[in-house]
């Protein structure tokens, strides 16, 4: 199974920015499909962003615009850059390995913490 860590969360004000990132241990990161889902207290884990092993992605719906999910595939490490946060956007931020394009993987990380607040 593939070992995820997170990192690059933080707090920050409405309309600022925050890149997290995500390194991979094993050398299939590559070929697996990653992605970032978030959970807000008192919500269920929701989708954020997924990329493909050809750099194909999705997003969700409220993120579409404001966030970037990116690869590098030398580093095994995939990142979501978010920009115009909002207090909505508050959450703890997990990253994905597996699965397929419109479907979880079964290994996560451990999550990051991100607030926007003033």
């Amino acid at each position: 199974q593939v070992q995820l860590v997170e990192s690059g969360g933080g707090l920050v004000q409405p309309g600022g920015s925050l890149r997290l990132s995500c390194a991979a241990s094993g050398s299939t990161f590559s070929r697996n499909v990653m992605g970032w889902y978030r959970q807000a207290p008192g919500k269920e884990r929701e989708l954020v962003a997924r990329i493909s092993s050809g750099r194909e992605t999705i997003y969700a719906d409220s993120v579409k615009g404001r966030f970037t999910i990116s690869r590098d595939n030398v580093k095994n490490t995939v990142y979501l850059q978010m920009n115009s946060l909002k207090p909505e956007d508050t959450a703890v931020y997990y990253c994905n390995a597996g699965g397929g394009l419109y479907y979880t993987g079964d290994s996560w990380g451990q999550g990051t913490q991100v607030t926007v607040s003033s």
